[in-house]
């Protein structure tokens, strides 16, 4: 129980991150500050839901393997159309802008992700352990 909120509370920390770099890299992509948490949590619900299902998808389909690696990105570019749909303290516009955010927040999530343990998070966790 106590994997599952930690590895929850790194992905919202890694997508916040995210989404923050991506805002403040793009002209035309905005958050409110207000509707930030609104925007996140979505995004995060949105993208743990639907990257299992397009992998799913995609392997039932035989689809290429570089079909396969792109499904985070793909999910991602997904995750923030419906969050744009959604919240109302969030919208992107132009297609130039959407590749990019997609690809930066895809990118500094990852990152995120990685970073994050190693900030003292993997060593909390050994200790509770043990």
């Amino acid at each position: 129980m106590i994997r599952l909120v930690v590895r929850t509370g790194i992905a919202l920390a890694g997508n916040a991150v995210g989404l923050i770099v991506a805002a403040l890299v793009l002209d035309k992509m905005d958050i409110d500050v207000t509707g930030f948490i609104v925007a996140v949590v979505i995004f995060t619900v949105v993208l743990a839901l639907l990257t299992p299902f397009l992998a799913s998808t995609f392997r039932r389909n035989d689809a290429a393997s570089a079909a396969l690696g792109g499904v985070s990105l793909i999910a991602t570019l997904v995750s923030l159309v419906i969050t744009d749909l959604i919240s109302d303290g969030f919208s992107i516009s132009g297609v130039g802008t959407w590749i990019a955010a997609a690809v930066i927040v895809w990118v500094v999530s990852l990152l995120a992700v990685f970073i994050l343990p190693y900030l003292g998070l993997k060593k909390y966790l050994e200790e509770k352990r043990a």
